[in-house]
């Protein structure tokens, strides 16, 4: 039975008209995972049980997912070239020719208008939010990408910054900005571990395809990620422990850090080990360890938050 809605589904796909398969493609659904930041802020608050504030983040993840595309669009735009050196993004939708550039053009024109517009109709802090969020990616596309470490901290930013949008579209009364200091030393973690496998897959053909890898090398990447992996580490556990929330729970969230220290070890273990880990969000659906980490945490804090 799965065998013959997956076969439908295909036969489906192959339907759609090339280019617009290439625009999907490009606008990166798989990737739109990034945005579940967003609903940090309403859980750890105690009110993703309450409709209206649960609606108003969900539509923040619709116009965060909009505004994810521009910067993929742009970004994809900005290194078509580079990317036909790549032995994976060559296959992309613009590298590859199945995308035409124009058609990249328009939507990355289009997406940003109606994530801005309907920003503007949910919370006028929101439209500071993804005006900012544009602006940090968009200087990545053409600039930061190119500064050692900034490219990192670039990204990581964008992490912070859906969580801040989970947050400014609600009325939160217990959220801890410490929530932000996670999320960054997560997202810092992910970067750097991306970075490391990306210099090695591309080897002596690294610094062509981007800039910072002339800069970058695996004895320093392996010394920020210890780093940046104890840094994260840490910083969830003082949360569990710190967090105004938290305390309420007495220190149940405690029981929590084992799902996140088991994740991170299994992320490390993949990239060092089996050589994957350059696609963090791809990784997540196809490591079943993983995958059962996070799900098995976030069934953790869930109910130590809203049920026991």
């Amino acid at each position: 039975m799965v065998e013959i809605v997956k076969t439908s589904l295909v036969g489906l796909w192959m339907t759609v008209p090339n280019p617009v398969r290439g625009l999907i493609r490009t606008m990166r659904p798989k990737q739109w995972t990034k945005n579940g930041f967003v609903f940090a802020g309403i859980m750890f608050d105690q009110q993703i049980d309450a409709p209206d504030s649960f609606l108003r983040v969900l539509a923040t993840f619709v116009l965060l997912c909009f505004a994810a595309s521009t910067i993929y669009l742009i970004n994809d735009l900005v290194d078509i070239e580079r990317d036909k050196l790549h032995p994976k993004k060559k296959n992309r939708a613009l590298p590859s020719g199945q995308l035409p550039a124009s058609w990249a053009i328009v939507a990355a024109v289009i997406l940003p208008v109606v994530a801005l517009g309907g920003s503007l109709l949910l919370d006028p802090a929101l439209t500071l939010v993804l005006a900012g969020y544009l602006v940090l990616h968009i200087a990545y596309s053409f600039y930061l990408k190119n500064i050692v470490i900034l490219d990192v901290f670039a990204l990581a930013g964008g992490f912070v910054l859906r969580v801040v949008a989970g947050v400014v579209v609600i009325e939160v009364t217990n959220f801890s900005p410490w929530l932000y200091v996670c999320a960054g030393m997560l997202a810092l973690f992910l970067a750097i571990g991306k970075r490391r496998q990306e210099l090695i897959l591309m080897a002596e053909d690294a610094g062509d395809f981007r800039a910072t890898f002339k800069d970058y090398n695996l004895p320093l990447l392996d010394d920020m990620l210890r780093m940046i992996t104890t840094g994260t580490v840490l910083t969830y556990a003082l949360y569990t422990i710190e967090a105004q929330t938290i305390r309420g729970n007495g220190h149940r969230m405690m029981l929590t850090i084992p799902f996140v220290v088991y994740g991170i070890f299994r992320y490390l273990y993949l990239i060092h080990v089996r050589g994957e880990g350059s696609a963090p969000d791809e990784l997540l659906f196809k490591d079943i360890p993983l995958l059962s980490a996070v799900v098995l945490w976030v069934l953790a804090v869930g109910t130590i938050l809203y049920v026991i």
